[in-house]
């Protein structure tokens, strides 16, 4: 016992002299939270962002250990680490992934804090640095998988190419600035781009960004590195075909991220327009919103305008990024006639589809507000938590952690027969297993259900107090 108390006495007293030590730097700056109780993931999209970008640089620092920044290296050492480095093809899938993971958990907090009206509370910096921050994230993600070199790859760079060399007055050298003279000089920059330049210029704009206090969910997180595991299994990523500058390239699309932007330039109208001017529009709209909107209206329901704003603009995003995998099915015609889109069904449809959605979010909104009585504040509805009790949560609980056991013995079976997409995607449910354990044990939390009963037995006891006695009127009878 009074070892235990000894070396409890040590930690502490390390704890303390570490926490005064970093009294005055910018970690102890930032307040994290661990949530006792279950939270929407939407409140913390953006710490989830920044955790997926501290697992992207620990996975990509090892794929640096072996890939070869070359024309003749660079396919074939990432060939390499698929298939002879140990863990080689887990780590790859786990970055590819992840990586994709990042840019939609970006687009999602981002109308996250759009809708939710978050730039209104004196968030214009942070606001603005995190369309920035999203917008430097979709070009790590497409300067990292253009470094595998293939066919898909040559197809996005030259898509690069192409819009800053059509960019006006100082295109050409822009150009020349980014991408050099030739394949060697653009694989070397686009391989420091991403490595170096574009993680250090996101992590100075983070410091900017990041609020004062940030919640992190281990439930949450674990089960995303979860379903990363997972889809890495389901469909795990390719090499696809080695770029050869002496044979043209064959039909590809670029990621979903771009496929959008990719189809606004196959209309062949000019580059810059189509493939600069367009989709900066769409971001000059979220950039100017906080200095435009000015009421004091905070939720999505009480600002028609910009809710619809942008509801259109996510049918946008939809309809572009769908029609970017579009490939004309007759093989008989060569490459440029099966990508091209025409114009006139692309832009119509868009339109009509975008001027739709506005007008029915708009109009629906409109109606239902002159529904509300003036004054009258509905009624919130306050949802009762499920709690377990102590025989079914140690079952659950049991059961849980016994499935964690087999699932681990039956990874490393996979992995050892060598089948390790069936390896990485048991991996992505033993995370999941492990978010669940997490949060039926804080659901069960014995000392959270203890406050919260004190709590309410305070409440009401508090409220019994303060009810005036009604005096009870006897009617007395003599005989």
């Amino acid at each position: 016992m009074a070892a235990t108390s000894k070396k409890q006495s040590i930690i502490s007293k390390f704890w303390d002299y570490t926490m005064n030590r970093l009294n005055r730097t910018v970690f102890l700056g930032l307040k994290f939270t661990m949530p006792q109780k279950f939270l929407s993931p939407m409140g913390f999209s953006g710490m989830l962002t920044f955790c997926l970008f501290l697992l992207l640089g620990v996975t990509g620092a090892f794929l640096m250990l072996f890939y070869v920044p070359g024309i003749e290296g660079a396919f074939d050492s990432v060939e390499f680490i698929d298939e002879e480095i140990p863990y080689g093809f887990a780590i790859r899938n786990i970055h590819y992934h992840g990586s994709n993971a990042m840019v939609f958990m970006a687009v999602l907090h981002l109308y996250y804090q759009y809708f939710s009206g978050r730039y209104k509370i004196k968030n214009e910096m942070i606001w603005v640095t995190g369309m920035i921050l999203g917008v430097i994230t979709i070009l790590e993600a497409f300067t990292g998988y253009n470094l595998l070199f293939n066919d898909r790859a040559e197809l996005a760079v030259s898509i690069g190419v192409s819009l800053t060399v059509f960019s006006p007055i100082i295109g050409p050298t822009l150009a020349q600035m980014i991408w050099g003279q030739g394949f060697s000089d653009f694989l070397i920059r686009l391989y420091a781009l991403h490595v170096f330049i574009i993680p250090i210029v996101m992590g100075i704009l983070m410091f900017v960004h990041f609020p004062r206090f940030l919640v992190f969910d281990l439930p949450m997180w674990s089960t995303m590195v979860g379903i990363i595991l997972i889809t890495g299994g389901i469909f795990p990523v390719e090499m696809g075909v080695k770029f050869d500058p002496n044979h043209p390239p064959g039909i590809t699309v670029p990621e979903w991220y771009l496929t959008g932007l990719y189809a606004f330039i196959r209309t062949g109208f000019d580059k810059f327009i189509t493939g600069g001017l367009l989709p900066g529009l769409l971001i000059a709209m979220f950039l100017f919103v906080p200095f435009i909107d000015h009421s004091r209206k905070i939720s999505w329901k009480d600002r028609p305008f910009f809710s619809a704003l942008g509801i259109a603009s996510i049918t946008q995003i939809f309809i572009t990024t769908i029609w970017g995998f579009y490939v004309h099915p007759d093989p008989t015609k060569n490459l440029t006639e099966r990508l091209f889109i025409e114009p006139i069904p692309f832009y119509s449809v868009m339109l009509i589809s975008v001027v739709f959605s506005f007008v029915v979010v708009y109009g629906f909104l409109k109606a239902r507000a002159a529904l509300v009585v003036p004054g009258k504040r509905p009624t919130p509805t306050k949802q009762t938590p499920l709690i377990l009790n102590t025989f079914w949560t140690y079952a659950v609980l049991i059961s849980l952690v016994i499935f964690e056991v087999i699932l681990n013995g039956m990874a490393l079976m996979a992995y050892a027969g060598g089948l390790w997409a069936l390896a990485l995607f048991e991996t992505g449910a033993i995370f999941c297993i492990f978010g669940i354990i997490a949060h039926v044990y804080r659901s069960y939390n014995p000392k959270v259900i203890a406050a919260e009963k004190a709590a309410k037995d305070a409440a009401a006891k508090a409220a019994n107090e303060t009810e005036v006695p009604v005096p009870t009127i006897t009617n007395s009878k003599t005989d």
